[in-house]
């Protein structure tokens, strides 16, 4: 990728962030029209859009957001109203730039119809005049003349402020100014702004003379030493002045050419025009000139940027170089647990002590790269605030999405996969579970429904609810339904758990009608097959007329989970720790008092078993005392038979091979230390299948 190409594609991923910030703030002024911060917040995000469009070349993108920043400028002015047609035509302008972005990246062609329809509606929200003229917000950016270069540079950068005012005479050496701020702007990012106080009327001017000078902001990685070389043979036909600005966050306090923070106070205490920008003030009053103003603030908005860049500095990586450095570090855990177990045969305190060091350090290791992947879910959680003010205007509801726990971190691959789950779940409470406000108010309930999402973490998983004050399931239509397609038994005593289970099932729906939100049966189907693949479970509980809560609880990871190390005959088995709750002892003379009974008394509470040995037809004796593993699998206690309970073990997940993709209660394998390989057992497949 060459370097054009690779500043093109971080535009877009810069443009793709600013979009979705763009869309929290529209829904936070719809909800609060009295935040100024959003709109300042908007506003810059639209400005930065179509500045940097310009710059990478997007200028239909750029020309389209202007007429944006025109409104929102407005609206920032008190001029325009927050109305909810002005909410919808910033959400439909959003989602215009992103199709834009799209067709620029090889993606559908977009109308152009469209476009100017927008442009036309936002236009009619102006004042009268329709006046257009570009906002500045002061002093948050540069000025739009001052010439920049974008060379981007690492952490350890230093600002310095060059003063460069050549001789009148230089042309006549053969020197060049233009060639001196050209290699300047090869050494990092350089902000140049030309002061013409030194040029005289038309009639005094003479072509060969130079009467510029410039003041040069330069952000970079090189040493004063290297800057002062650009100069090395003008130093006797140029007055130059090299400050150091800002570095590892000292600023310098010898300032030469005049900061922002250093106009003098009694300046903006004087009778200006309250209603002129305070840039307009400075310069009428003659207290400053046009450059130097400019000179300041470019200065300012410098040391601004940095100050944020330092304070939360990010680096881009693809997903795939992450991915490959999980699946080393995978590899690393394997092979430190063989030697730790060829290090525990051998009487060698010295090499004990160094397989130990390399114990921590690879724990170390494991937990830095496993806490690189992990994203806080309210990534994915600000996305569904549109769907739902979208969907409830469509289905003439009122619903309020209320997001808890946003902090909370997942696995970014699991968090990928959960996004149409969620949407589906959403959807899904929006259409059957919320009712119209007229039938909610015969209910005694307020008019607006509520949705709250939320999530947490609860011991090694994460658990993300989606609650509704809405009607609640029906169970009896559920398990009419069911028995009607044959998926339960018509006199079967079923408890309510295991009749709303029944909606997972594949085409499985009560809607009397196909609506193009839902009905046809999928979604459910979706969401469980889903949360399956994630070696997650799915709760349903719900109170007639008082709404439903859908409980997902998911592991914080799918490449090295922790897990319980079993054994049954000759071969080695892994369980999820995460859904183990104890282990116990059971004989041979405790079977036989309970009549071969799969259940077993554990402290006064009865826990039905799975034997293992039994399940998977495995061949020879049963010891005379086995283990029961106790597990919480879908809110219910039950417990797996084995030989053996041999401990904790670092479970490095890998994937069964094609062949193998058909075997059910078997979700992956892991490499132990001495090379064998242990199956890892899907807890939710074996007891369904049982």
């Amino acid at each position: 990728m060459n370097e054009a190409n690779r500043f093109i594609e971080e535009f877009c991923l810069e443009a793709e962030e600013l979009l979705s910030g763009v869309e929290d703030a529209v829904l936070d002024i719809e909800e609060h029209p009295g935040d100024q911060e959003a709109v300042n917040r908007l506003f810059r995000a639209m400005h930065t859009i179509k500045g940097s469009g310009a710059m990478f070349g997007f200028d239909a993108v750029s020309e389209f957001t202007h007429h944006v920043e025109t409104v929102l400028d407005n609206v920032r002015n008190r001029t325009v109203p927050v109305s909810k047609i002005l909410i919808d035509l910033i959400l439909a302008s959003r989602d215009r730039i992103t199709a834009m972005l799209a067709q620029a990246k090889g993606g559908p062609l977009v109308d152009p119809g469209e476009g100017e329809k927008i442009i036309a509606s936002l236009k009619s929200l102006l004042p009268c005049d329709g006046t257009e003229s570009p906002a500045q917000e002061f002093p948050k950016e540069a000025p739009e003349d001052a010439f920049v270069s974008t060379v981007p540079g690492p952490e350890n950068e230093v600002v310095y402020r060059i003063r460069l005012s050549p001789d009148p005479d230089i042309f006549t050496t053969g020197m060049d100014p233009v060639m001196l701020l050209s290699d300047l702007a090869d050494m990092g990012v350089c902000r140049i702004v030309p002061q013409t106080e030194r040029v005289p009327d038309l009639e005094n001017l003479s072509p060969e003379s130079c009467y510029l000078f410039w003041d040069i902001i330069l952000t970079t990685t090189k040493g004063v030493n290297a800057v002062r070389d650009v100069f090395i043979f003008v130093e006797d036909s140029c007055e130059i002045v090299i400050e150091t600005v800002e570095e590892k966050g000292v600023t310098s306090p010898e300032v030469s050419v005049p900061r922002l923070s250093d106009i003098d106070r009694e300046i903006l205490d004087g009778q200006f025009d309250t209603h002129k920008k305070i840039d307009e003030r400075l310069i009428e009053s003659n207290a400053l000139s046009k450059e130097t103003l400019k000179s300041a603030l470019t200065e300012q908005t410098v040391v601004t940027k940095m100050h944020k860049s330092s304070a939360a500095s990010t680096v881009r990586v693809p997903s795939n170089r992450l991915d490959k450095l999980i699946n080393l570090v995978g590899e690393l855990v394997i092979t430190q647990a063989r030697l730790t177990q060829v290090a525990s045969n051998m009487d060698n305190t010295e090499l004990g002590e160094s397989v130990e060091e390399i114990e921590r350090l690879t724990g170390e290791l494991r937990d830095s790269v496993l806490n690189i992947r992990m994203m806080p879910i309210g990534t994915i959680f600000n996305k569904f605030r549109r769907l739902v003010r979208d969907l409830s205007s469509q289905l003439n509801k009122e619903v309020e999405l209320i997001t808890k726990g946003a902090e909370t971190e997942l696995d970014k691959t699991i968090l990928e996969r959960l996004d149409e789950p969620l949407v589906h779940l959403i959807r899904n409470s929006l259409d059957h579970g919320v009712e119209p406000p007229e039938v909610r108010e015969l209910k005694g309930k307020s008019q607006k429904g509520t949705i709250v999402l939320s999530a947490g973490h609860k011991g090694t998983n994460v658990v993300i609810t989606i609650q509704d004050d809405g009607a609640g399931l029906n169970a009896d239509a559920i398990r009419q339904k069911a028995v009607e397609r044959g998926l339960l038994p018509e006199n079967a005593e079923l408890s309510d758990k295991k009749i709303f289970s029944q909606i997972f099932a594949p085409g499985f729906s009560t809607a009397n009608e196909v609506t193009s939100v839902s009905g046809r049966g999928v979604g459910m189907d979706v969401v469980k097959g889903t949360i399956d693949s994630l070696r997650g479970r799915i709760d349903i509980d719900s109170v007639p007329g008082e709404g439903t809560k859908v409980t997902l609880i998911l592991p914080l990871t799918l490449a090295i989970i922790n897990g319980l190390l079993v054994r049954i005959a000759d071969d080695f088995f892994v369980l999820p720790l995460m859904s183990v709750e104890e282990c116990v002892e059971i004989k041979s003379r405790e079977i036989e008092k309970i009549n071969g009974r799969n259940i077993l008394n554990v402290r006064g509470d009865m826990v039905p078993y799975i034997r293992l040995r039994d399940r998977f037809h495995m061949k020879g004796r049963r010891p005379e005392t086995e283990h029961v593993v106790i597990t919480d699998v879908s809110n219910s206690r039950i417990g797996f038979v084995v030989d053996h309970v041999i401990g904790g073990h670092q479970t490095v997940i890998k994937p069964l091979g094609p062949a193998f993709k058909n075997i059910k209660n078997i979700s992956g394998a892991t490499i132990l230390g001495d090379g064998t390989v242990a199956l890892i057992l899907d807890t939710n497949v074996l007891l369904e299948s049982a």
